[in-house]
């Protein structure tokens, strides 16, 4: 089973960029309107020691932003999940957060904290990846059926080991779905400052060094080094997802 998990994906990948490949080469495409993988591999190894270094550079700046996020978010679903006049109260205040466009409040935060590169970077990933953290685990929470409640209460369980035993690890599944959206969301964050407010870090300011030099299979390689560190951040809540909830998937019939 795990090697069919592992095999489908990869073939998966293989047949796009197959498409991707043919696509290109049946409408002779130059690569600065469309470059395919085939352009991409060369401009990715002439500049690999940049791949590496701000590679890396974004990867553990969204790793902390996302970190803080499940922190934060944990505790505000919590908080919303066990009060319904908190819910009430903070769930419009979050909508309405989440509804404003992150790009424009990138100058804010520069302007905020100028010259603090990392911390504008973390503090993005952190503010894009929250919500539907703390959304997650607010449902999970509020949802729990009153008749677990009654039966603990009436057999003597606190309002603490109810919470422990039943509540949150009803909120894993809901837990672990929406920190699968958080990890993409997170890189989202981290490079619309690396673009926005470019300062010489991280794979967004290798995408825009790219765009200003019209070299467009480099910024594609950008584009694909960005999704494979995504997938790999993606399999690595899966695995997560397995050891701590893996009594909640259900295999088909």
């Amino acid at each position: 089973m795990s090697i069919r998990r592992v095999l489908i994906p990869v073939f998966a990948v293989v047949v796009f960029l197959l498409l991707w490949e043919l696509l290109v080469w049946v409408n002779q495409w130059p690569n600065y309107k469309m470059a395919s993988p085939t352009d991409i591999w060369p401009a990715f190894w002439k500049f690999k020691h940049l791949f590496l270094e701000y590679g890396w550079q974004t990867l553990w700046r969204t790793v902390v932003g996302l970190l803080l996020s499940i922190m934060f978010g944990t505790l505000i679903g919590l908080l919303m999940g066990m009060s319904k006049v908190i819910r009430d109260g903070l769930y419009p205040l979050l909508v309405g957060f989440n509804a404003i466009p992150k790009a424009t409040v990138v100058p804010i935060i520069a302007l905020m904290f100028v010259g603090q590169h990392n911390m504008n970077t973390i503090l993005m990933a952190f503010m894009i990846s929250f919500f539907p953290i703390a959304v997650s685990v607010s449902i999970g929470l509020s949802t729990l059926e009153p008749e677990y409640r009654d039966i603990l209460r009436a057999l003597g369980a606190s309002k603490f080991t109810i919470f422990r035993k039943i509540a949150l690890p009803k909120t894993l599944p809901e837990f672990f779905g929406a920190l699968k959206v958080a990890v993409t969301l997170a890189f989202i964050g981290t490079n619309l400052v690396e673009i926005i407010e470019p300062h010489g870090r991280g794979l967004g300011h290798l995408f825009d060094s790219a765009k200003i030099n019209s070299d467009y299979p480099l910024m594609f390689a950008v584009l694909i080094a960005l999704a494979v560190m995504g997938i790999m951040l993606y399999y690595v809540v899966v695995v997560l997802e397995q050891i701590f909830a893996g009594w909640a998937e259900r295999s088909p019939t």
